[in-house]
């Protein structure tokens, strides 16, 4: 019988579940990329990923998500485009609001931002997360439900809380650096395919041994 990879070019998966959308046919913006399977759900616009959960998002700075990523309802990224003024009396963006006031837009164009929001490989996000601008969650990550992520996330992390702070890792310091070698994320899909019981449920030493030769 032959094997056949899921198609990442659909944009609902499963026909019968509209609420499901993979991101990186959906995306149009370019300060958005996203990476083959990664999916979000929401029952009520899936579809809206781009105006409801990337928040903020005037540029230059990018959000950036990796392959293999899963979000759960109502994960939000916001952007460098919500920061306000701190260093004076007031945080309130006058100029924005028009008139003589636009002529100061200088003083909110040239705020200092944190750069790119990036998302490795084959994280999940638990309903409910809000991720802060700049910030960058490592490989196989594991977000908890309701957590504002301010900091940085190692690879195979698990974080929850907000803030949000490291629950636990997945996996040693020396197996970490064995998930990151293999990069299963990585394998072409007819490959992947043929492993995919190893990749979801296998031993590192199981991985290792079904990566592709050569």
């Amino acid at each position: 019988m032959e094997l056949v990879p899921a198609d990442p070019t659909v944009l609902h998966p499963f026909p019968d579940q509209p609420r499901v959308v993979l991101l990186k046919p959906l995306v149009k913006s370019p300060l958005i990329e996203a990476g083959e399977y990664s999916y979000y759900d929401d029952p009520d616009d899936a579809t809206a990923f781009e105006t409801r959960n990337v928040l903020y998002h005037y540029g230059p700075e990018k959000l950036r998500i990796g392959k293999f990523c899963a979000f759960g309802t109502g994960v939000r990224f916001i952007m460098n485009g919500a920061n306000h003024r701190m260093d004076g009396p007031s945080t309130f963006p006058f100029p924005i609001m028009g008139g003589s006031w636009g002529e100061h837009f200088d003083l909110i164009s040239g705020l200092p931002g944190r750069g790119d929001t990036v998302v490795g490989h084959d994280v999940w996000f638990g309903y409910g997360v809000t991720v802060m601008p700049g910030v960058r969650i490592g490989n196989g990550a594991v977000v908890a439900s309701g957590s504002v992520v301010v900091d940085d996330v190692p690879d195979y992390g698990v974080v929850g809380g907000n803030p949000a702070k490291l629950i636990r890792t997945r996996y040693s310091e020396d197996e970490v650096a064995r998930l990151l070698a293999v990069a299963w994320w990585d394998w072409p899909a007819e490959h992947l395919t043929e492993h995919v019981r190893t990749v979801m449920s296998g031993t590192i030493d199981e991985l290792e041994q079904a990566a592709p030769r050569g």
